[in-house]
């Protein structure tokens, strides 16, 4: 499932080819995504500027005078760039073409994606109940354990609700909760200051080497498949089930929380 820094090094493997192009077509494939799409969709986007292409959580936001499209790439989907004369594909179900026939193509096998407009994207339904962006001056140490305040939940539940901060996905959390030293299970409450500042710091860390990871092995987004880049670099404890710690040889442990897949270094995660 594409996170926050795959949706980043999306948006900037996208903006260079259409910001400051004119819409001049909007061909809807299939309209059932995860929410259906705007009937208007064309009426809306069809002679305005794109100013900017932003990000807000895991959304990318197609800003025009008028408003904005929000766009998610749902559990598998890509947004590619190409031209109209490309085959369509099973799974390309929109297509937001531009005056120089530049087309951004949204690709979803599993349809859980979306496109959907906002006049004021801040105050839509899906984006207002955001918590703030990790690497924001917004997001801190502090601010977690306001948030926290006595709550017997995981820290690793609380790190990736999305009302609390936006896209800590399961593995980023892992290894954010590992290089801060912090157990999986730990009671949130009963996490110190101190501890919540090694925290955000280790969030922001794991996340903008996942971004920049991305952009050193961004695929390009012309080509035929325009997936981004994953997160390439070794990871301390994801998936290394049973593995020696890379700091001091324990094995890597495995446990579930809340339906998901954790892992842990028993040793330097007290």
């Amino acid at each position: 499932m594409p996170e926050l820094p795959e949706v980043e090094t999306s948006r900037r493997g996208i903006s260079p080819h259409i910001v400051g192009k004119v819409f001049k077509n909007v061909i809807v494939r299939q309209p059932k995504l995860r929410w259906p799409v705007p009937d208007n969709l064309a009426d809306l986007l069809i002679g305005q500027n794109l100013k900017s292409v932003e990000r807000r959580g895991k959304y990318l936001l197609l800003n025009c005078a008028n408003g904005s499209l929000l766009l998610h790439l749902g559990m598998s989907g890509n947004l590619r760039i190409t031209n109209p004369e490309v085959a369509i594909g099973k799974h390309d179900h929109l297509d937001l073409v531009f005056a120089d026939d530049t087309v951004l193509r949204l690709n979803d096998p599993r349809k859980f994606g979306a496109a959907l407009w906002a006049e004021q994207p801040s105050q839509h339904p899906l984006l207002a109940v955001l918590g703030p962006e990790p690497l924001s001056a917004d997001f801190s140490g502090e601010y977690l354990q306001q948030r926290a305040g006595s709550r017997r939940l995981p820290i690793k539940s609380l790190i990736m609700d999305s009302h609390i901060v936006v896209g800590v996905g399961n593995i980023y959390a892992s290894e954010s909760l590992f290089l801060a030293g912090l157990h999986p299970e730990r009671p949130a409450g009963e996490i110190d200051l101190i501890g919540y500042q090694r925290l955000a710091t280790a969030i922001k860390t794991v996340l903008q080497k996942a971004i920049e990871q991305g952009g050193t092995t961004l695929r390009d987004f012309t080509n035929a498949e325009g997936k981004p880049g994953y997160f390439q670099q070794a990871l301390r404890v994801y998936s290394r089930r049973d593995q020696a710690c890379i700091d001091c040889g324990e094995p890597i442990q495995h446990l579930k929380i809340g339906q998901r897949a954790s892992y842990f270094c028993p040793v330097c995660q007290h």
